[in-house]
């Protein structure tokens, strides 16, 4: 899979090929720049994600020990709800 990695000044390299930024055509440079955008996309997607399942594993353990017959000794780590 591609996975450009730039070096500032020195150009960009993909699956294992180094090429100068000059070198790229304009067409290149901009799918370059969609690929890194992209990448920051996914990047804050996961970070989302990721406190949302943080925010979620805590409801979760607050709803378990909220259950009648269950106290905070008893409380699941996680709760599934159907």
């Amino acid at each position: 899979m591609m996975e450009p990695k730039a070096e500032f000044g020195k150009g960009v390299t993909i699956d294992g090929v180094t090429y100068k930024f000059s070198d790229l055509t304009e067409n290149a440079r901009k799918q370059l720049i969609n690929v890194r955008v992209t990448d920051q996309e996914i990047a804050r997607l996961n970070q989302q994600l990721a406190i949302a399942q943080t925010a979620r594993a805590a409801y979760a353990r607050a709803l378990a020990e909220e259950l009648p017959g269950k106290g905070k000794k008893s409380a699941k780590k996680d709760v599934a709800v159907q």
